[in-house]
């Protein structure tokens, strides 16, 4: 559908690849040239990606620091008749990134929301650890500090297969703490670079994977799938 054949101005959340940029599809390319405006969480970052497809529709920032400031000023702009894409630095908006507040002040003012399908790094990664995959529970990214030992003692009962997200500076204190809580023995599979040269899947258990990234110190985004709570 050309947007500007349509009386409807809405929100669109348009995936971006989380690495290899030929996973970006037709439909995303064309709906982002088509858009009045380009709501982007770093404009230097997606800045460079709407450059690759020679998309030229302006940008605006939109992050964790100023969406809260943002959202009152774009519902109305989107009420006045502007379509708005909004895009994460990688991935699926919303997912462990800014979007769900705007999705949200939409939906509440009436204004129509459309999410496109395309690029979300905990898929790839769950398919790939061959643990379970009918049911899962994506966790994201754990608490820092507080409610961490709260979160981590609950997820140990859990039976389903579990999804974080972590950085690669932190990933052998996670694994650590997944060790205390889980079991040592507790299978685990760790993908990271998902899409680029050099991506990696490690599957063992929490001790060796642990044991592994203390020899070897992992760099890039990192998805961690571990097995859920077997033992009766």
């Amino acid at each position: 559908m050309n947007l500007e054949s349509s009386e409807i101005s809405k929100l669109y959340l348009v995936p971006t690849p989380i690495g290899n940029l030929e996973d970006m599809t037709l439909r995303a390319i064309k709906l982002l040239k088509e858009v009045d405006v380009v709501l982007a969480e770093d404009t230097r970052t997606s800045g460079k990606l709407l450059k690759h497809f020679q998309i030229e529709t302006p940008m605006l920032s939109h992050h964790m620091h100023n969406e809260h400031k943002m959202v009152d000023r774009i519902v109305k702009r989107i009420q006045a008749g502007e379509n708005f894409a909004l895009i994460s630095d990688a991935g699926t908006p919303a997912i462990s990134d800014p979007g769900f507040l705007l999705t949200r002040a939409c939906i509440e003012n009436g204004i129509e929301v459309e999410c496109l399908p395309g690029a979300t790094a905990f898929v790839p990664a769950l398919v790939n650890s061959g643990f379970p995959n009918d049911k899962f529970v994506f966790e994201g990214f754990l608490p820092v500090k507080k409610g961490r030992q709260t979160r981590l003692k609950m997820l140990s009962e859990e039976t389903r297969t579990l999804i974080f997200y972590e950085s690669p500076h932190k990933l052998v204190k996670t694994l650590g703490h997944f060790e205390e809580y889980f079991g040592e023995n507790r299978m685990v599979s760790v993908s990271r670079e998902l899409t680029k040269l050099f991506e990696e899947t490690r599957r063992g258990t929490l001790k060796e994977i642990k044991e592994h990234y203390i020899e070897h110190p992992p760099k890039g985004e990192i998805v961690i799938i571990v097995k859920g709570n077997t033992q009766k």
